[in-house]
């Protein structure tokens, strides 16, 4: 199972500083215009905006930060299976059938 090699330990103040700059992040002009497109980052699926979720591409449980280029829009199904997994766990994981 994918949890048996994750490390996990998130730091409560890093986590909730991270969310509140990730709130601010949903009200600028940049952010709509990511969800207009309509796109999920990783399945690249039209989904329409009200269907699209902010994903932190390195979780902020794992040391991600609410930033531009760590915040992508993300399709529901998508951001489900990615979970906490950085991109390169994800890879991993799909080259050794342990995706989830």
């Amino acid at each position: 199972m994918t949890g048996d090699w994750i490390d996990m330990a998130a730091d409560p103040a890093h986590v909730k500083r991270e969310r509140a700059k990730a709130r601010e992040l949903r009200a600028t002009d940049w952010w709509r215009a990511k969800l207009q497109q309509g796109v999920c980052h990783y399945c690249g699926k039209r989904v329409g905006a009200a269907n699209l979720t902010m994903d932190h591409v390195i979780p902020v449980a794992r040391g991600g930060r609410s930033t531009r280029g760590n915040c992508v829009p993300c399709c529901k199904e998508c951001n489900n299976s990615k979970k906490y997994l950085t991109p390169a766990e994800q890879i991993l994981g799909t080259l050794f059938g342990d995706a989830q």
